[in-house]
């Protein structure tokens, strides 16, 4: 069988005309064009959008035929920020790939097909290979990664970079799925292996890299020059010193927009079409003369409105793009298939027509049953169900059985065309397939319906095809952990206080040299911890880093301060332990659905789940299920699938016959999440209330009687949940939204409502006090860090006022098809701003929003901006929890200074929810103006622009707001006199004191560990791991380990991300493994040299004395008591392996055997 295909040019003709095919039928009949043709197919669309839709149809049709994608840039010509690396090493894989291109197919936007291009020589030319067994030089290497665009980095995350350790190079290849890791054995090629870039964790072995130039210029010191002496031949007015960009490239760096100059870099410039073979195929999918005018249109405005800076002079828009004329030449070149809306003479029409309409109550009571009378009413053609995913597959064909219909499971579309030429005439069975498609059609011949996803559901969003890493980070080591820590960064000793981090030293002692961690007190005295001692020191938060306390080296001040705090911290830790034991004492109910139901409930989920989402789904349904009340915070980024968790928590809880409660901010957010929970939940027997201000009273009343009498389900609304007149039924469920935004007497409420029902909250940034509550373990935590696929961070510029600036964002956005929020928050000047910014942009759509506006009047513009009927919202912070638009991508923040971080992190938030990489602009007056809060509340928000980014947004606004919000403002001052981290510590152990039945003793050093010192050298050497930040952090990480298992992995970490292990880091596991263990057993010090060694114990050692009195009698001329505690040993132990064993042997033999098991 071979479906449909695409006409070619009749012999002495260049075009071919056809109408547009319904759905994803462009791409099956451009895939079966291309299987019948020995040239390439060149698919060109009218913008970025449609490009995408048709690559994902591709790879459902396309099979093994390659499909080339070459992306456009995602930016405005002449803009200050730079393309995203994953798109530029698409571009350039596909710059590499297509003169060699013989066969497949080549999908392009029309904007990416009139950009002028490096030459082909560029990319062939500067492509290097690395195969094992090559000889390589490194510091030779490293010159010529720089000089190929490559950035040095300490650790490789995204395509462009590159990191060396030791023995090994890391590189992130450009056009490559994941990194390699090059191994030296001396300069010799040991090894080329891929690793996760997230993990750092090694993968296959491959035998040969091809190195692609890393950016679409050279960046050379000759092509530096050539470039300045272009530069000055196309703009000889320009003043040198003035030109920020010629300066940068002076400096040796790389200023964003570069792009913008490209011809600058080359003798001449080529065009997508020199890249292709002259018998390439062109598909003009769309009226493509008209979009590629718009774009040179696009390009000419913004031209027009910077062509007179002579800070920043710019080529002209004929000199980056084609023309109108230079590109009718070079499609009449080729022949050439165009659709065509209208009547053209001799167009001709696919033999496909739309999908068949399925009945509107698809959605409604019965799950499946009319599309179970629809495919009986098709039985006598074949049917595909082309659906999104594996999870709705499978809850589709569920729901088909439960009515009598059995589906067929084809593989994939070739399976899909067998399985209907074999069953032709004959009996037939309905298939369904997880093959994602843009929309269904029905073939005539032979005869297939296929219904996508996006008939069967009614609506849907797939995920775009790019990906950004995302590090999950380990809650609990995040604010004790002492990355970045800046030279003079306050951090905390927990036996000497407060005083200035001077970075990593090393010191001789005893003739062996060992890394310290410096640290300067009061009056330059200096004190140098040994990196074994790390688990003492933390990074000091909790106050401003300016004021934080410098203590003074063998004073009373520090533990007087210590002292006092944990006065303190014991009643905190009490009245949280009571909390905690009202939990744990009242038996709350479990709840256990229905699991074949939930299951059904979650493939109607039209993503797949990250992994950080099914984690955080996991947990809460195994806490529902436990007889005591949940008390679970998922932290996660805006946008990153908080709603589905509470979407499932609230299913299981309904459907096994309790109430929930979901608690929110604002009405609109209320509005939005009723909408939600109505849709997902439209195919179950459960009913949803809304509570909100947009409701009339008798709305109210009769919704207020439904959950009194427990016909209501679930319950959506604002604080007016909290209201003494809501009573429930039979509640089991209270899910919070952005608890931070909630007042204290409503918390205090919700703390009451703890202690009785099952709690889930859900927030972007935690408040300080439910991430401390969070970190000592009286709440569960949950993070979301993975950002969904499509997701790419929000690109933040902080900026004064500037109207060509202001013009350029709103460009971007509106000319992309977007809209922008502009945040103005001063209701009495709201409109003026709103009147300036229509006269400034002209194209702008404008309208207002703001909390005292009439309630329907409010709705209505919201609603009316989720609809795009304008495009430009100016707006007060009724957003911060506003409702998702995600053709949204531009926000601008006016006076944004005057905002708290986590208010700042909301609104950038609102954009950023789809595939196009959005930006905030943040609007701040003169430096001068701003306090130094908010500097630096500024620079943190610029700078985790990362996703996943909320969790340390919220350490941060500890350093920067101190802790009065923690427990209150009685606690804030201890916990500026000792750091929040130390706080923090102390109130874990005063919980696990008084959980045991102890009195907490919070002066008790026991926790240390012994101090172990065998005279040997212990560290990280310089040249093993040149970056101190990342030594520091294993330092920390190293000294934190619990037990054996944990140093096992990091040694395992450390091998397969730096090399081999030296002797002294060897030599420092081996030491870390005896303080574990002397630990244990009750040793306070235990040491060796090269003549024997002491052992110091505890008053209580955690071993039987009748051990070591056992191996004193029995080796009387090697040990030795010396005092009531102390233990002496007698041997030549000349080298540090004899003293490691030797020390091995003993603890050992002091915990009953002849040996233990310690990492080696």
């Amino acid at each position: 069988m071979s479906p449909i295909s695409l006409p070619t040019p009749k012999a002495g003709q260049q075009v071919a005309w056809v109408a547009p095919p319904p759905g994803a039928a462009l791409a099956l009949a451009l895939a079966e064009a291309a299987r019948s043709l020995s040239a390439p197919v060149l698919a060109i669309t009218a913008d970025t959008p449609a490009a995408h839709a048709l690559e994902a149809d591709l790879a459902v049709f396309a099979g093994d035929l390659p499909v080339t994608q070459f992306p456009d840039w995602e930016i405005l010509p002449y803009d200050l920020f730079a393309p995203h690396p994953d798109i530029v090493s698409r571009r350039i894989a596909a710059m590499n790939a297509l003169p060699r291109l013989r066969h497949g197919i080549v999908v392009v936007p029309v904007s990416t097909l009139i950009q002028r291009l490096p030459p082909r020589r560029y990319v062939h030319g500067r492509t290097l290979q690395v195969q094992t067994g090559d000889r390589l030089d490194l510091a030779a290497e490293q010159e010529r990664l720089v000089h190929a665009g490559y950035r040095h980095v300490p650790q490789v995350t995204e395509p462009g970079e590159f990191a060396v350790r030791g023995a090994l190079l890391d590189i992130f290849a450009m056009g490559q799925a994941t990194p390699v890791r090059i191994e030296l054995f001396d300069d010799t090629v040991d090894s080329i292996r891929g690793f996760d870039p997230e993990t750092q964790r090694s993968t296959d072995r491959i035998e040969r890299l091809e190195l692609l130039p890393g950016r679409e210029y050279p960046l050379d010191e000759q092509a530096r020059k050539d470039f300045r002496d272009a530069f000055f031949d196309r703009f000889p007015e320009a003043d040198p010193r003035r030109v920020e960009l010629l300066v940068d490239l002076k400096d040796g760096l790389t200023p964003a927009g570069l792009e913008s100059w490209l011809p600058l870099f080359f003798d001449s410039t080529e065009t997508l079409f020199d890249y292709l073979p002259d018998d390439t195929l062109l598909v003009l999918a769309g009226d493509i003369p008209t979009a590629a005018a718009r774009v040179v249109h696009q390009a000419q405005v913004r031209y027009d409105n910077r062509a007179h800076d002579l800070v920043r002079p710019i080529l002209r828009p004929d000199e980056l793009l084609l023309g109108e004329e230079a590109l009718r030449q070079q499609l009449n070149r080729h022949a050439r298939v165009e659709l065509a809306a209208e009547d053209r003479p001799h167009r001709s029409t696919l033999a496909v027509s739309t999908a068949p309409p399925l009945p509107a109550a698809t959605r409604g009571e019965a799950p499946g049953g009319p599309l179970a009378s629809f495919l009986r009413s098709h039985a006598d053609q074949p049917v595909l169900l082309a659906v999104d995913s594996t999870g709705r597959k499978e809850a589709l064909a569920e729901q088909l059985r439960e009515h009598g219909i059995d589906c067929d499971a084809p593989a994939d579309w070739a399976d899909v065309v067998a399985r209907v030429s074999q069953a032709e005439g004959g009996a037939r069975r309905p298939m369904i397939a997880p093959l994602p498609l843009s929309g269904g059609f029905t073939l005539h011949s032979p005869a297939l319906v296929v219904l996508s996803d996006a008939e069967l559901a009614g609506e849907r969003a797939r995920p775009g095809q790019r990906r950004r890493g995302s590090t999950t980070r380990d809650p609990e080591t995040i604010l004790r952990d002492l990355t970045d820590l800046a030279i003079g960064a306050p951090v905390v000793h927990e036996d000497h206080g407060v005083g200035r981090y001077q970075g990593l030293v090393t010191l001789e002692a005893g003739g062996m040299p060992n890394e310290y961690l410096a640290i300067e007190y009061a009056g330059g005295d200096k004190l140098y911890v040994p990196v074994a001692s790390l688990h003492l020191v933390s990074r000091y938060t909790g106050g401003s880093s300016e004021t934080a306390p410098l203590h003074t080296l063998g004073s009373e001040q520090w533990s007087k301060a210590k002292r006092k705090a944990a006065e303190k911290i014991r009643d905190v830790a009490a009245e949280l332990l009571e909390i905690q034991a009202r939990r744990a004492a009242r038996s709350g109910e479990p709840v256990q659905p229905d699991r074949t139901m939930y299951e059904q409930f979650a493939a109607g989920f039209p993503f797949e789940p990250t992994p950080d989402q099914a984690v955080a789904i996991n947990a809460v349904l195994n806490d529902l299920a436990q007889p005591r009340p949940m008390d679970r915070v998922i932290c996660g980024d805006v946008g990153f699938g908080k709603t589905e968790v509470a979407l499932r928590a609230a299913f299981a809880t309904a459907i096994a016959g309790k109430q929930v409660a979901l608690l929110v901010p604002t009405t609109l957010l209320a509005e939005q999440h009723y909408r939600n929970f109505r849709d997902r939940f439209a195919d179950w027997p459960v009913k949803i209330e809304l509570l909100s201000r947009f409701r009339s009273a008798k709305e109210v009343n009769a919704a207020l009687k439904s959950v009194a009498e427990g016909k209501t389900d679930i319950v959506i609304g604002t604080h007016r949940l909290l209201s003494p007149d809501v009573k429930f039924d039979r509640l089991g469920l209270v899910i919070v939204d952005e608890e931070q935004r909630f007042g204290v007497r409503q918390k205090e409420r919700l703390k009451a409502l703890r202690a009785e029902v099952h709690l889930l909250t859900l927030t972007a940034t935690p408040i300080p006090r439910t991430l401390n509550m969070a970190m000592t373990g009286l709440r569960d935590l949950s993070i979301i860090a993975t950002p969904p696929k499509a997701r790419v961070a929000v690109q933040t510029l902080v900026t004064q006022w500037d109207p060509a600036l202001i013009r350029e964002a709103f460009a971007r956005e509106l000319g992309r098809g977007g809209q922008v929020y502009f945040l103005h928050n001063d209701v009495s000047t709201i409109e003026k701003q709103a009147r300036e910014l229509a006269e400034l942009v002209p194209e702008a759509r404008v309208q207002i929003a703001h909390g005292q506006m009439p309630e329907r009047e409010l709705e209505r513009v919201m609603a009316d901006f989720y609809r795009q009927r304008f495009n430009t919202l100016v707006a007060s912070t009724i957003i911060e929890s506003g409702i998702d638009v995600p053709t949204a991508n531009t926000i601008l923040i006016n006076r944004a200074d005057t905002f708290g971080l986590s208010q700042l992190h909301q609104l950038r938030g609102r954009v950023g929810r789809s595939h196009h990489r959005a930006f905030a602009y943040l609007l701040v007056p003169e430096r001068k103006a701003m306090t130094a809060d908010a500097e630096k509340r500024l620079e943190a928000i610029a700078s985790l622009e990362e996703l996943g980014a909320g969790f340390m947004l919220a350490t941060h606004d500890l350093e920067i707001r101190g802790a009065g919000e923690l427990l209150g403002e009685e606690q804030s001052g201890q916990i500026e006199a000792i750091g929040f981290s130390l706080y923090t510590e102390l109130l874990e152990r005063a919980v696990r004191a008084i959980r045991s039945g102890k009195v907490p003793d919070l002066d008790d050093t026991s926790h240390h560990g012994a101090e172990v010192e065998l005279h040997l050298p212990a560290l990280i050497p310089d040249d093993y791991l040149p970056d101190v930040h990342t030594r520091l952090m294993l330092y920390k990480r190293i000294a934190t380990c619990a037990d054996n298992d944990a140093l096992r992995a990091m040694q395992v970490e450390m091998i397969d991300r730096f090399g081999l292990l030296p002797d002294q880091v060897r030599n420092l596991f081996a030491v870390t493994a005896l303080k574990l263990r002397a630990t244990i057993l009750g040793v306070r010090k235990l040491e060796f040299g090269e003549n024997g060694g002491r052992v110091i114990f505890n008053p209580q050692p955690g071993f039987d004395p009748l051990n070591l009195i056992r191996m004193v009698q029995a080796e009387p001329k090697t040990y030795a008591f010396d005092g009531q505690d102390k233990l002496r040993i007698k041997a030549a132990l000349p080298a540090p392996a004899q003293r490691i064993a030797a020390a091995r042997v003993l603890l050992g033999r002091l915990h009953g055997g002849d040996a233990v098991d310690l990492v080696s």
